[in-house]
């Protein structure tokens, strides 16, 4: 662990530049040096929970790297479709626009249209021993139409009732307080504070 003004190196267990980027955005008050995920390493998502597989990316990248490492997995599950798409959101379909068209096309006359995402954030140490966990939540409502140009994914059919809009319409710092990585990254980063402190004072040797 980093030690007086030196930063704690934390590599980011993914191989999305946007997600790292957005990640020190999210962490830019601590103590940090982001670092990505290295090229060519790749983490077989085989969980059946977004937390699983948010543990199994962070101890994988944890012991090929030796530093710390923080992962995650998220995705949108519709309370019609069982749950689904759940952890093959991304894999749903081949784009944004084919993921949207199926998941509306498979909730057609469905009444019942709640959903929710959901964030779950692990992080390893050096050996590969999950530290931290933590989930976020933000339930919503699939539309019948996309409403928005903003954000990506499921973002422009997600309503949240409490703000009346989509994720797709809310700006940075609304997704941000109320969306379910936010969440997870406000449980996250107090507890994260208290690690790195607890770790920099741990005599060594």
């Amino acid at each position: 662990m980093a030690s007086g003004s030196a930063l704690f190196p934390l590599v980011i267990a993914s191989g999305n530049p946007g997600k790292v980027r957005e990640f020190g955005h999210l962490l830019a008050d601590l103590p940090l040096e982001i670092r990505p995920q290295p090229k060519g390493l790749e983490v077989e998502e085989t969980g059946h929970t977004f937390a699983a597989n948010a543990r199994l990316k962070a101890e994988a990248v944890a012991r090929s790297t030796g530093c710390w490492a923080l992962a995650d997995d998220s995705g949108l599950s519709v309370t019609a479709l069982g749950g689904a798409p759940g952890v093959h959101s991304a894999r749903y379909a081949a784009s944004d626009e084919a993921r949207i068209a199926r998941l509306l096309r498979e909730l057609a006359g469905a009444g019942d249209r709640s959903a929710r995402f959901t964030a779950a954030l692990a992080v390893a140490d050096p050996s590969g021993t999950i530290r931290l966990e933590v989930e976020g939540e933000c339930p919503g409502l699939i539309l019948e139409e996309s409403r928005g140009c903003g954000g990506f994914g499921y973002d422009p059919v997600f309503l949240v009732p409490e703000a009346g809009l989509t994720y797709a319409e809310m700006d940075k710092q609304l997704k941000g307080r109320i969306g379910h990585r936010g969440q997870a990254f406000a449980q996250l980063a107090p507890q994260l504070r208290e690690l790195l402190g607890a770790e920099s004072t741990t005599p060594r040797g």
